[in-house]
């Protein structure tokens, strides 16, 4: 699976989207002609389409005969992945394609992956990670079996039966839905649309933030922990991706009665931020009190340090959207809090690093660990030592604050008419949506694949004669062969990403396999999208 998300998908601050595939090193001059790269763009998605698919659907990688397949966990024939980068954003990347080529193929495309994600929406709107066209038993028999027995994926632990914001992909899917509504106003995909933006609407606490999960649920109890599924949740974005996507709705419907809901999203950064002497973020809020709480067992309650860095950002993207100063007036404090928190040298392993969370009350770090070799036996657990922390999970953020102070001083004196020349709450005409969603500069690392551009040329010649990129599917797991057994495997299974042969997690394979990677995919076709472009 070449494109586990190990890293964070998104860029932050972006009001598009998707924010991330096409890679950061300036292109070589390309050899490929017009003709040469339509043809490729073509075959791999006439592949891609008709020979991968699943009902218009797609997962994250796949063995060449298909025998087995990934999303962010082995995933079965009938089942389809809504998580990025899945089903929506192959369709958000055809629409990418059909603006650069005029081809209507790649709207039929975009039209079969909004057919596949309509069909697995849930009934109150939104999405689960997944789809499964097999139906709701099969879907509990694999939470049952892969998704009960991974270790460290306790989101897919449980089967809730409902819709998640976590991971974008309710983001995703819902900008999608949009931006393909709003491409031909085809009424079909109205109503879809307006679920959504119910959906939004109906899921948001009074005070601004979102659940990471809608309709609330409280049963699963876990390691003694509370249900986490009902508390605001910042971590992943998922209060800023729930404005962005009313903001996108907002400049394409001009819908003002979402404005309210809009500002009431960025105000709940403020009111998250806590007091001196530590005022910075946590990752989620118990609703009625706002106060930080504990998620999945190795996120403990306490003050996260690269979550202060994201609301930071957050807070610099409102101020742009608004130019109201209330976003920019408690940012010193939190980024001298930050800066405090600064992990000692003798532990850090390079510039810039923190420890990920910051004890409430002591402001001592807390370093992550587990013990055990299962679900079942294991425990993860958290303390003031540094040593064998977790592998897959860090106890530790590269966190650059001079850059963030550097901006918060570029905000202070940018004139306010800079301000309304790229918002539609400041500007004087409507802002249409971008032309592009997949265009951006963070997918490539996220899926673990070279951040090299390549030439249009390399790209033609790449893709081979079935019509696919070879991709080295760098990470694996173990097939479900019962659940984990009360009694610790001999091992030492502290900092690595897998536990014993029955942890269905994901971790790095020692011999990767070739196979057919969607990320790829989604990467190459940017890149010539790119290239289509640059030789107009």
């Amino acid at each position: 699976m070449a494109e586990l998300p190990f890293l964070r998908r998104m860029a932050r601050g972006v009001p598009i989207a998707i924010a991330a595939i096409a890679l950061i090193a300036s292109a070589p001059v390309h050899a490929a002609s017009r003709t040469q790269i339509l043809g490729a763009m073509k075959r791999a998605t006439t592949f891609m389409v008709e020979t991968v698919s699943t009902n218009g659907g797609y997962v994250w990688s796949y063995l060449p005969d298909k025998s087995r397949r990934w999303g962010e966990l082995e995933a079965t024939p009938s089942m389809i992945w809504v998580q990025p980068p899945g089903t929506a954003t192959m369709g958000n990347l055809f629409l990418d394609a059909y603006h650069a080529s005029g081809d209507e193929y790649y709207y039929a495309a975009a039209e079969k992956a909004a057919a596949a994600l309509i069909w697995g929406e849930r009934p109150d709107g939104g999405w689960n990670y997944f789809i499964d066209f097999a139906g709701p038993a099969a879907t509990r028999h694999w939470y049952d079996t892969i998704g009960s027995n991974a270790w460290r994926m306790e989101e897919f632990q449980h089967y809730w039966g409902n819709a998640t914001f976590d991971d974008d992909g309710t983001s995703e899917a819902m900008q999608f839905l949009l931006r393909l509504y709003v491409e031909k106003r085809d009424p079909k995909y109205r109503p879809a649309v307006d679920k959504a933006i119910r959906f939004v609407l109906a899921s948001q606490y009074a005070n601004g933030g979102w659940p990471q999960r809608w309709p609330l649920k409280h049963e699963f109890v876990h390691h003694g922990l509370a249900d986490y599924t009902s508390y605001i949740t910042f971590n992943d974005d998922v209060t800023a991706k729930n404005v962005e996507f009313l903001l996108l709705c907002y400049r394409a419907l001009g819908d003002e009665r979402l404005l309210d809901a809009v500002r009431r999203g960025m105000n709940v950064y403020l009111q998250a931020q806590q007091a001196a002497p530590q005022p910075g973020w946590a990752l989620q809020y118990t609703p009625d009190d706002m106060r930080p709480a504990a998620a999945r067992s190795y996120e403990p309650r306490a003050l996260a340090t690269h979550a202060t860095a994201q609301a930071v950002e957050q807070l610099f993207r409102f101020y742009r959207l608004t130019g109201d100063p209330r976003y920019l007036a408690r940012v010193p404090e939190a980024l001298d809090w930050l800066e405090s928190t600064r992990t000692p040298v003798e532990v850090a392993k390079g510039p810039n690093i923190y420890p990920t969370f910051i004890e409430i009350g002591t402001g001592k770090p807390l370093y992550l660990h587990r013990r055990g070799s299962n679900v079942v036996n294991g425990e993860y657990y958290a303390d003031h030592d540094p040593a064998a922390t977790l592998g897959h999970y860090s106890s530790f953020r590269t966190i650059d604050v001079p850059a963030l102070r550097a901006e918060y001083a570029r905000l202070k004196v940018l004139p306010q008419a800079e301000l309304a020349q790229e918002s539609p709450l400041l500007s004087s005409a409507p802002l249409p949506l971008p032309r592009y969603f997949v265009n951006g500069s963070e997918k490539a690392s996220d899926l673990n694949l070279d951040r090299r551009r390549s030439s249009a040329d390399a790209l033609v010649k790449g893709l081979n004669s079935q019509g696919w990129w070879p991709t080295e599917l760098t990470a694996t797991s173990h097939p479900y062969s019962g659940d984990g057994s009360p009694e610790v495997v001999p091992g030492d299974y502290r900092s690595t990403r897998v536990g014993d042969a029955t942890d269905t997690s994901p971790y790095p394979d020692p011999k990767p396999v070739i196979g057919i990677s969607t990320g790829t995919y989604i990467v190459k076709m940017a890149e010539l999208i790119r290239a289509l472009d640059d030789a107009r």
